[in-house]
């Protein structure tokens, strides 16, 4: 899938989205963060709304996925991240359109992926370099996510420092 501007829509996508999520997801859910590049402003990216749910147990999201599937989620469990139960959606041409990573509350993963999310959308030289080198890799989608691992990982550990100073730890 081809990356493109930044669209203006995309975050009320992901509150549409959202809020249908968590109603689905009765108390399983305690909340839902739009991340992911879609989610910082005027950066380039798949026009996939990525978002990050915050799960009282991993069990319980288990016990919540078929309210997912009944949504149009294809459930793919950890997927490569241990801890996190994902869960991808296609529109009806088979398009993805959205991606759901869930973690139980407490999860380092959270804290890594909302750090990333806040860190470029306050710092838009970091999120321009960024936007940059995607539309620069985007040449060769067979490589793309790991020639910006790289970048992503570096900017991540920033972002993390960031929020800890912020945070006061």
């Amino acid at each position: 899938m081809p990356i493109v501007a930044h669209h203006p829509g995309w975050a009320a996508d992901y509150r549409a989205e959202a809020a249908v999520v968590l109603a689905s997801m009765g108390d399983s859910l305690v909340a839902v963060h739009h991340i992911g590049s879609t989610a910082i402003p005027a950066i380039w990216a798949k026009p996939i709304i990525d978002m990050l749910g915050v799960a009282t147990t991993l069990e319980a999201v288990e016990r919540a996925t078929p309210a997912l599937t009944a949504l149009g989620y294809e459930a793919m469990g950890a997927f490569g991240i241990e801890g996190r139960r994902y869960f991808r959606k296609h529109d009806g041409g088979g398009t993805r359109t959205h991606h759901l990573h869930v973690f139980a509350a407490g999860s380092p993963h959270i804290a890594r992926h909302l750090a990333f999310r806040d860190y470029l959308r306050a710092n838009p030289d970091r999120a321009a370099a960024y936007s940059e080198l995607k539309q620069t890799l985007a040449a060769d989608p067979h490589s793309y996510v790991a020639r910006k691992d790289p970048f992503v990982l570096a900017v991540e550990a920033e972002a993390l420092a960031w929020a800890g100073r912020r945070n006061g730890y």
